[in-house]
């Protein structure tokens, strides 16, 4: 076996890897650029490592596209790159922390749910803003979210009924944003619950999300003039972590194309 046999069963077995993994996501209802762009990178690496000979056939008797192919691959390339760059900055730049004291609030930013239930994501945030709420008795919890496709409750009632249910967490001391469909609108949309509530943007405020996100959101709240903030990590399960990085990868270049920080 030659070397460029090697290869193709190496990106066969990537491709499938690849397929599977999007595929199960998104028969979990997990659909977004996270789940749909590795199913369709794997069916085009099946594809290529089945087909090769036709395909090189193919395009040999057509070099136009043929230079198309090569360039394509050419920024494919540089974006794998890229990606697998960004990987590693968030991969350095993660740090967990629950040990906060003095907190005047504490906003969790929401992550989806499904059929009345916080997505695994979503309950790991959750987890982590309990033990945060639970060293900070007095503090203020914002739950952000609003009404997800196909669902009867916000995900802040979502998230309010989770934290009352697992940690009986006191219902007084937790408010609701649920009109939110992004990060941007979950913490601008929180300034006026703080100031209900005798706070403002100096107030001392843990902002809780996943470990992937806290660049991004805290470059938002930044850019919303949040003065005195925490970024608080929670960890993203496995099974979806590495998709939810590249969801957040296009989120992250969105955000600086809109201008959100």
């Amino acid at each position: 076996m030659n070397l460029a046999s090697v290869f193709r069963w190496i990106l066969l077995l990537i491709g499938l890897l690849l397929f599977i993994d999007g595929f199960y996501l998104i028969s979990l209802k997990k659909i977004h650029l996270g789940t749909v762009l590795p199913l369709l990178i794997g069916l085009a690496f099946c594809i290529y490592a089945i087909w090769h000979k036709k395909i090189q056939i193919f395009l040999t008797k057509h070099p136009k596209l043929n230079k198309l192919w090569k360039t394509g691959i050419i920024f494919f390339s540089l974006w794998i790159i890229s990606l697998f760059s960004f990987f590693y900055y968030i991969q350095n730049h993660i740090k967990f922390q629950s040990d906060r004291q003095n907190l005047d609030a504490i906003i969790v930013l929401g992550s989806g749910v499904t059929q009345g239930k916080p997505s695994d994501t979503l309950a790991k945030r959750l987890d982590q803003a309990a033990i945060v709420a639970q060293s900070n008795s007095n503090a203020l919890i914002i739950l952000t979210g609003g009404l997800d496709f196909g669902e009867k409750d916000t995900e802040a009632e979502v998230m309010a009924r989770y934290l009352q249910e697992s940690y009986h967490l006191d219902p007084h001391k937790i408010a609701l944003e649920d009109k939110s469909t992004s990060t941007e609108l979950n913490l601008k949309n929180s300034q006026s619950i703080l100031k209900q509530h005798g706070l403002n943007l100096n107030s001392n405020i843990a902002i809780v999300t996943s470990d992937f996100h806290t660049i991004r959101a805290a470059a938002i709240a930044k850019k919303q003039h949040y003065t005195h903030v925490d970024m608080i990590s929670a960890p993203t399960p496995l099974l979806t972590r590495y998709n939810a990085w590249l969801r957040e990868y296009f989120a992250y270049i969105s955000g600086w194309v809109l201008n959100e920080y």
